[in-house]
């Protein structure tokens, strides 16, 4: 007889502990208070409300918020991700500084013709995008001469 394993479900749920609040939403909950009531025994009563009610905001919404089906602290990190990263993504073949400026001040040789006495193989798309793309665009197929 197989053996049987018991597959867990609701994997992607988190776990709750107080009702309907997870152990996450706790823990926020939790850190805001203790920022509160640090603010609480710092400051007079005018400059405690002004500060609490932000506080409490930023906890709520990071304790409590989801945005499209997510955690507001995982759309947070995403949206940081996405605004500090560049948006242009430029493919570098891995050539070092000084090898760009040689290559910009003298392009590289087109590659050397075969020898007569080597049948040259039948020329492939693939294979001629490959060259242009190793030679860095020196290589163009369109002007190939299949004299030599």
């Amino acid at each position: 007889m197989p053996e049987k394993f018991v597959v867990p479900q609701f994997i992607d749920k988190e776990d709750k502990i107080l009702g309907p609040i997870t152990v996450r939403q706790f823990l926020i909950t939790l850190g805001a208070t203790f920022v509160l009531f640090i603010e609480f025994r710092l400051l007079t009563l005018p400059y405690f409300i002004l500060f609490a009610i932000p506080t409490a905001g930023l906890a709520g919404v990071f304790a409590f918020l989801k945005v499209n089906g997510q955690p507001f602290h995982i759309f947070f990190i995403n949206f940081l991700q996405t605004t500090t990263r560049p948006k242009l993504r430029v493919w570098q073949k891995g050539l070092s500084d000084a090898e760009l400026k040689v290559l910009i001040a003298k392009p590289p040789a087109p590659p050397a013709a075969p020898a007569k006495s080597k049948a040259r193989p039948e020329s492939t798309r693939l294979r001629d995008l490959a060259l242009t793309v190793n030679t860095g665009g020196v290589f163009n197929p369109d002007n190939d001469d299949d004299s030599l």
